[in-house]
This record gives C-alpha cells, structure tokens and sequence, in this order.
C-alpha cells in the first residue's frame, strides 16, 4: 500500500473535514442521512488509522524518525513546511482520538441536547476531530500551533449551544448568566491565554534556530538542535516557560486548572466525553513532543517543579473530588487527579515514567470517557446529576449501575484494568527519577501520590454508594426507566473490552511505545546535552 505513505496521515486528518463539508451539503431536516454521513465519514477515519497500525514498523525505534512522512512547501516566507508523520508516541493517541469519535457519533443518534441539531453538532465534532488529529501527527511548530488551536472553536460551540442552561452567577458581578455561556467563555478564554505565550515560544525558537543555519519551524530539526545542546540559557528558560503555560492549562495542571470542572458540567454529554478522552491529551502530547526533546536543559531544570505541582494536582483533585453533589462534576475533577499522574511520569525524565505517562493517557481516555457517557445518560434519564437523589441504580437499571461499578473501579486503578499501570508505573519512576535530579522531591511526589490513589478509592467508593446502592428515593418509585439501550450498548461495550485488554495486557501499549520512548530519553537526557542541568 504505498499509496498510504504518502496519503495516509492527510487522510486521517483532514476526512473529517470534508465529512463537515458533505454535513453541509445535506439538509438539516434529512437527520437519518446527516447522522449516516458522519458515522461514514468517522468510520473510515478510524479505518485508516487502523491501517496506519498494520503498516507501521515497529521495529523502527529511533526517535526523532518518523513513519509515513509528507514534508511539503508551505509558507516559504516563513519557512513552515506541511510536515506531518507518526511514530510509537503519536500513533496509540491518533488511534484513540478517531475510536472514540466513532463511538461519539453512534452514542449521540440518539442522545440529542436541546436545540435539536444533529447536522451543526456532527460538523461541530467532525471538525473537531480535524484538529485532534492534525495535533497528534504535525512536524511544523506553525502547522501544531494551528491545529492546537482548530479544536477550541468547535468545542466553544458545543459548550455554548448545546451545554447546561441554569443560571450560573459570575464571580465578582452581579450579573446572572447561563452556566454553558460562562463556562465556555472561561474555556476559551483560558486555553487562548495559555496558547499567546506558547506561540512566542515557539517564535523564539524559530528566530534563534537561524543563530544555527536555516530559521526553521521544524520540529525534527529543533529537536536535533535541541540534543546537540544549541538552546540554553535565559533564553531556553524563557522559552520553557512559555510553552508550560500554553501546555499546562490544556493538561490542565493545577493551579490552572480551574476551566476544567465548569466545563466538564456545562458541556453536552458527547463534549465532555471529547474534552476528557482526547482534547486534555494535547497538552500532555506537547510537553512530549515539543518541551522535552528541544529544550531537554530546561526539561532536567524544570522537572522538580512540575512533580511537585503534579502531586499537589493528585491531592487537590482527589479531596475536592471529595466534595462534590455533581457526579459530572465529580467526575471532572478526578481528571485533574489522573492527569497529575501523567505529568508527575512525565517529569521523571525515565523512559519507565514517559511510558507511564501515555498509557495513562489512553487509559484516562477510555475509562473517563466512559464515566462522562454514564453520567449523561443517567442526567437524561432523572434529569439531575445531583448523587444524593440518585440512590438505588442498581435497582433501576442494574446494567447501567453494574456498568459504572466497572468503570469506577477502572478509574480508582484496579490491577487487571487499565488504570492501573499508569498510576503504577508514575509512582515507580518517582523514586527512582533521572540521575541527578532530586530524590527528596520525585520520592514526597511519590507519597503524596500514593495517598491519591488511596482518596481516589475514597471517592469513587462514595459515588457508588451514592448512586448505585441503597433504595431509589421516592421521587423515582413507579417511574419506569428504561435500562441501557442498544445505542448506549454499542458505545459503551468497545470501551470495556479495550479497558480490560489493556489492563490484562499492557504490551499492547508498551509493545508500540518502549522503544522509542527509550531512544527519546537516550537522546535528550542521557548525552551531554543535559549536563550543564544536572550540574544545575
């Protein structure tokens, strides 16, 4: 198939575009065809990521060596190439930002939020899906920063249109608004904070690369500019600094995490279930991608500070996971907490911590993926999220309350399930982290993460007996609700086999990962290129 080599990766990324082209085309009353189109359309997406996995050579384990490359002129004036290419770190997360978009569109056929408008909302999540990908696969810090940025718009509309209309007071005004408008303004307003001072970075590195040849927005020749130890200094400080912020609030790391919840709350099912599963992977996929490898200097400098706002991102989420009456927003702020185990991998600068730091990434996708669509299911049926008056599901709807026992046991790290190794793996490499950096702060990360895990059974135990246990309130006697429908099933059902395989068998995962993560940590942090940040 050498047609892929060179069409694969545009394919996957811009199909979905065109499917909100052909959306378009259709008329809004032809729902049937509307829906139809964009199952289509996602569908052979998928497949060819499916197809990128069956050609990919596993074999091929050096980093900064990518597969199925398409290097083009694109802004000559400013030297940004159309480059796009995958390698053992972007592939598992492109797979799973196309599966799970299939598994939106067959849970949203029919799931509508009101106003019903099933062609805008699937144009919305097709180009949505544009953006994701583009991310996972671009080589051009212009062509990154684009698609980074893509997905904000379309995820501002689904907030705003279709999410939670109560009222919602503004801190600091006297003025009353929907909680959809609040919530997708403080979303937008806050990833387009964060991104400004990513792109003065990444403006940085362009001009000071010209200092070594050609100005180039390249990555792979900023990461090799970066292994040979050409960015140091005020300026690689600076320019660190920059993209940690842009990076850090998609994550998003405490303390700028403070968009997620009301986001999470306020956006349709489908939304949060998007926002968790693929759109908070960008910014972790960035400090991989990007900080670590061309700045690895800063990276060794860095990394303290990053494991300690990591664990305090473990503890905060998990105690104010402790507080809530919202199961949505509960389940919002158990991502800050899962997410805090990714960075806190991440900043180990270990190959055993930037491994734990992407299964938990796809692990994170399936499993809170999964709990956002129980929850918005059980919101359309009792028409609250409020746990206290959701007692009894397993009385109810036994299907739908064994299948969130599952799920949360999932989420609190059960071994044999996929949350497991990521949370593992982070506290393993927290104690024994890159030569050099301190022990005393990875290992106290390691502790307070530990005691994570154990405040994350805390409440995920809570919710269950909030939810599934005990006698269905009054309100709920004589109602007949119906269990988990075929639409739900065939969702839901996908997620929960990959949940239990990747538990049972990680190398699925790793299998795709070790090498070039390996290759990565040998080359950015084991050579000279780091020895002035040890020394530091």
């Amino acid at each position: 198939m050498e047609w892929f080599d060179t069409w694969g990766l545009p394919l996957i990324v811009f199909l979905p575009l065109v499917g909100a082209l052909v959306l378009g085309l259709i008329p809004k009353e032809k729902e049937d065809a509307v829906k139809a189109t964009a199952l289509l359309f996602s569908l052979v997406t998928f497949g060819l990521s499916l197809v990128a996995i069956g050609l990919f050579d596993f074999d091929l384990d050096t980093y900064n060596t990518y597969q199925f490359e398409v290097n083009t002129r694109w802004i000559p004036a400013i030297d940004s190439n159309f480059h796009l290419g995958v390698d053992g770190i972007s592939l598992p997360l492109l797979v799973l930002s196309c599966f799970v978009t299939v598994l939106a569109v067959i849970y949203s056929w029919d799931h509508w939020e009101e106003p019903r408008n099933p062609r805008a909302f699937l144009m919305l999540m097709m180009i949505l899906l544009t953006g994701m990908n583009g991310t996972f696969v671009a080589l051009d810090l212009v062509l990154f920063f684009i698609f980074f940025e893509v997905v904000l718009v379309p995820m501002y509309f689904l907030i705003g249109i279709w999410g939670d209309k109560a009222p919602r007071k503004i801190p600091g005004f006297s003025r009353v608004v929907e909680t959809r408008l609040y919530a997708a303004i403080k979303f937008f307003l806050f990833t387009l904070f964060g991104s400004a001072f990513m792109l003065l970075g990444f403006l940085a590195l362009y001009f000071r690369s010209g200092e070594f040849g050609d100005r180039t927005f390249d990555i792979v020749e900023l990461t090799n500019l970066g292994a040979s130890g050409a960015f140091t200094g005020t300026f690689a400080f600076l320019v660190f600094f920059g993209l940690f912020l842009g990076f850090a609030v998609k994550v998003p790391m405490w303390p700028l995490h403070t968009w997620l919840p009301d986001a999470h709350t306020a956006a349709p099912t489908v939304g949060s279930v998007l926002l968790a599963a693929i759109l908070l992977k960008l910014g972790t996929y960035g400090f991989v991608r990007i900080s670590l490898p061309i700045l690895p200097n800063e990276a060794v400098r860095w990394a303290p500070v990053i494991a300690i706002l990591s664990a305090i991102g473990i503890i905060y989420g998990s105690l104010a996971c402790l507080a809530q009456t919202d199961m949505k927003r509960l389940i919002a702020f158990s991502s800050v907490g899962h997410m805090g185990f990714v960075m806190l991998g991440i900043s180990t600068l270990t190959d055993v911590g930037i491994n734990a730091s992407i299964i938990g990434m796809v692990a994170h996708g399936l499993i809170t993926g999964l709990l956002f669509f129980i929850a918005g299911s059980m919101a359309h049926r009792y028409h609250t999220r409020e746990m206290a008056r959701l007692g009894g599901q397993m009385k109810l709807m036994p299907i739908m309350g064994g299948i969130l026992g599952f799920t949360a046991m999932a989420s609190l790290g059960l071994p044999g399930l996929a949350g497991f190794w990521g949370e593992f793996m982070s506290l393993v490499s927290s104690y024994n982290p890159l030569d050099g950096l301190s022990l005393t702060v990875f290992r106290s990360a390691m502790v307070a993460g530990a005691i994570g895990t154990v405040l994350t059974a805390g409440y995920m135990l809570y919710m269950l007996q909030q939810v599934n246990f005990g006698e269905p309130s009054d309100e709920w006697v004589g109602r007949n609700f119906h269990d988990v429908d075929r639409f739900e099933m065939t969702a839901w059902v996908p997620l929960i086999i990959f949940t239990v395989v990747v538990g049972f068998y990680p190398n699925l995962i790793f299998g795709v990962t070790n090498d070039v993560v390996g290759s990565l940590v040998e080359m950015a942090f084991q050579g000279g290129a780091v020895t002035a940040g040890l020394g530091g």
